[in-house]
Parts: C-alpha cells; structure tokens; sequence
C-alpha cells in the first residue's frame, strides 16, 4: 500500500541565532541606535526600559516584551531610579505573525514567562558565558553541550514564538477563562512575591491560606520547582542586585530594607547564591558595561 505523506505547514520557522543575553543594567544606562540583519527579543524581567525604535517609543515594563524587525534602528535606555533585568535574544526568521510585535509592548502571561526561561535554560547550556556582555557580535559554544540541545533551543524558541502569536489572537473571554483553571497555591506565591520584604513563616501562610505546611510546601514545590525558602531568598536576591546597581543605599541599609536579621548574613547568603560579595558582584557588573 502507498501512503500519501504529509507535509508540515511552518509558518514560522527559526533559521538561526545571533546572541542571547540576560543583562543586569545599572540605572541610567543606555545605548546608541543600532540596526542589524535579524529579529531582536527584548524582554523586561525586572524593572522598566525605555525604547526608542522606528516602529515603537515608550517604555517596557515588567514581564512585558517587543520584537524589533530586522534592520529596524533602536536603543534602549534605563530609569534614572530603576536598574532593569532585561533578557535579549537575536534571531534570525521572516515570520509576518511577529510585525505586530514591534508595534507595542506585550505582557507576557505566566506560561509565556516559563517558556521564555526554558529557551534561556537550554541556551545556556550550549552558550559559553559571559551572557552580560553588550555588543558581544559571535557567542562560543560550549565543546560537548547534551545531545540535540543545539536543536532544541530553535524548537523550543519556535513553540514560544507560536504560543505568544496565538496569545495574541486569542478572544478575551477564552483568556478569562483560561485564568479560572490556576491552582490554589498561585495566591500564597502572589502574596509572597507582595511582601517577601517582611518576614515570613510558614505558619502565617498556613493560618492565611488555610492549609498545614506539609500540603503548602509540597504544593509549592510541585508548581514552582523549589522551596517555599528558597523562592524568597532569590527574590530578596534579586532585589539586592537591583538596589545594589542604582548605587543609591549603603550594603546595611540593603540588608536592613529586605529584612535580613544581620549584614553578615545578607552577605553570606548574597555570596551562596552568586559566587561574589555585593562589593564584588557590583564591581563586575560595571566593568562588563564599561561603566
């Protein structure tokens, strides 16, 4: 018997990569106008962006995303009072479905969100660090990267393409009614990311979200990967290098605003989690943007 195969209909293809970046900006830095030959993602994951593009001027916000076109002239510049977290990929692909893209600024839902991250994820590790370092024109590969991870950064930056395309065609009330289906446990990680500040134990959630610690931290981890501790710890972080950037507190003065018990332990944990002592960390980050 002879089969009648099938084709794929692509609509959208990824051909190849020019750079991924995630960048920790200091505030007021900025660039010049630039343009070049491929597809350019910015994606704002902490903080605001000012853009000036020929398609699109304003400001990018949190989790909020636009695709310059190819050969369109843009730069950014950061808050005087904010240091952003920005991630930017460069590629390569003449898909129509991403004009409105660079027309203005998307938010990005939580599912677009963890696929953006799954593609940062497997790019790294193909991609020889540094991932910080503006104007870098030929990332290294890795010697001995996994198998098909070169391939799966194009796949899974393609279904993350797609899904944000459909995204955007998709009616108001099938987004509604997508939100109703989030679990119990998207309020506790909502309130934590509210007031991660403040000193939380887990016997306070339990009593606000009516529930006992063995059934929040496993439903916590199940959903987010990770410790309920572990997930404020990296939020405080974060907030650290961003007050850290904007060079406007002292290293107590940060330790005290997140509610650290002590500087020394707000350093011993800075330095756990990211190799460096705030010091150290601040030092690095201004000379990889030749500040």
């Amino acid at each position: 018997m002879d089969y009648n195969l099938k084709s794929f209909d692509m609509p959208l293809v990824v051909s190849r990569l020019a750079n991924i970046h995630y960048f920790e900006f200091t505030n007021q830095y900025h660039t010049k106008g630039d343009s070049h030959n491929f597809c350019e993602l910015l994606y704002v994951d902490n903080g605001s962006v000012n853009i000036h593009a020929e398609h699109f001027c304003g400001t990018l916000s949190d989790n909020q995303l636009i695709i310059h076109r190819p050969d369109e002239e843009h730069s950014l510049a950061c808050d005087r009072e904010i240091a952003p977290n920005v991630i930017i990929i460069g590629f390569e692909c003449q898909a129509e479905a991403l004009v409105p893209f660079s027309r203005a600024p998307v938010t990005l839902s939580a599912e677009l969100q963890n696929m953006l991250a799954e593609v940062m994820k497997e790019a790294m590790t193909v991609f020889a660090p540094p991932y910080d370092l503006p104007n870098t024109s030929d990332m290294k590969k890795r010697e001995g990267y996994p198998f098909g991870a070169d391939q799966m950064i194009k796949l899974r930056l393609e279904a993350f393409l797609i899904s944000l395309v459909r995204s955007a065609q998709m009616p108001l009330e099938s987004a509604n009614l997508l939100g109703t289906t989030k679990s119990f446990i998207a309020p506790v990680h909502q309130y934590i990311t509210e007031h991660y500040k403040e000193k939380l134990a887990l016997d306070n959630l339990c009593f606000l979200f009516g529930t006992n610690k063995t059934t929040l931290c496993h439903s916590f981890k199940c959903e987010y990967g990770t410790t309920i501790l572990s997930y404020i710890n990296g939020l405080k972080i974060k907030e650290a290098k961003t007050l850290l950037r904007e060079n406007k507190l002292s290293i107590t003065e940060i330790s005290e605003r997140l509610g650290f018990a002590s500087i020394h332990y707000f350093c011993r944990l800075f330095k756990k989690n990211t190799g460096r002592s705030p010091k150290e960390y601040l030092k690095t980050v201004r000379s990889k943007l030749n500040l």
